[in-house]
């Protein structure tokens, strides 16, 4: 699994110079500002939401006040990491939801960019059919809702997790690569579906090599470090480097 996440990271740098030799910053440059917008409004609004949401359930249990009367700096620091852990575990959710809703919208662009990186790579066109362009978007949206389900069962049951003292603190981390798996896993279904993989197929392909779904989503998620530009660059650079990470792992 390690050796396919190194294949993933280092698929990101190549995808960085693949875009630039071959012109295709228009592919990149739009829809990633669409997605900055998107992504800047949303995190906004579900940051204080989900503050207020945490600070009301708090109130309404009664922690801090059951907090005051036991005057025990241990348990008050246990809680407040608790309440770190679970806000951290809503953003988690707020974007995993973000993300697929992104990927259904985006599944034409993602499909095409994906498709236009491969036919580079073998230096042919691949005709363009309206028929299979529905059935990549189909195809993208059923994916994304499957995993999505799934996604929503893992993200519960690490919620839950979270609430336990001192062990619930692993559970962003869970979280984090769950997220990591999910967006790296709908990145490589394009390839998956160009070589006529069903969906089942596909599911089992991507089981087999979680390094490389893991790896993708792993370095979409530290582009958002950098503000603005990684923002920008981080879903169409997934599309690219996952598909030159397929084609990388099938030369080994």
């Amino acid at each position: 699994m390690l050796k396919e996440i190194i294949i993933a990271i280092e698929s990101y740098i190549k995808a960085h110079r693949f875009i630039g030799e071959h012109k295709l910053w228009r592919w990149i440059i739009i829809p990633g500002i669409l997605y900055m917008i998107l992504f800047v409004t949303g995190m906004y609004f579900f940051v204080n939401s989900s503050n207020d949401a945490v600070n009301y359930l708090s109130n309404l249990i009664g922690i801090d006040r059951w907090l005051q009367e036991q005057k025990s700096p241990f348990l008050s620091f246990i809680f407040l990491m608790g309440g770190i852990m679970v806000r951290l575990l809503l953003v988690f959710f707020y974007f995993s939801l973000f993300k697929y809703f992104f990927l259904i919208v985006g599944s034409p662009l993602f499909a095409y960019l994906s498709e236009k990186t491969e036919s580079i790579l073998e230096g042919k066109d691949f005709p363009f059919s309206f028929r299979q362009l529905m059935k990549d978007i189909i195809r993208g949206i059923r994916l994304a809702l499957r995993n999505m389900l799934w996604q929503t069962v893992y993200t519960v049951s690490i919620l839950l997790l979270s609430i336990i003292p001192v062990v619930g603190w692993i559970s962003p981390m869970l979280s984090l690569f769950s997220e990591c798996y999910y967006y790296g896993f709908s990145m490589i279904d394009y390839s998956c579906e160009r070589r006529k993989m069903s969906p089942s197929q596909s599911i089992e392909f991507i089981s087999q090599h979680k390094g490389l779904a893991i790896g993708n989503g792993l370095l979409f998620y530290l582009m958002h470090i950098i503000p603005f530009i990684g923002w920008i660059l981080a879903p169409t650079y997934a599309v690219v480097a996952a598909t030159l990470s397929v084609r990388e792992l099938e030369k080994k």
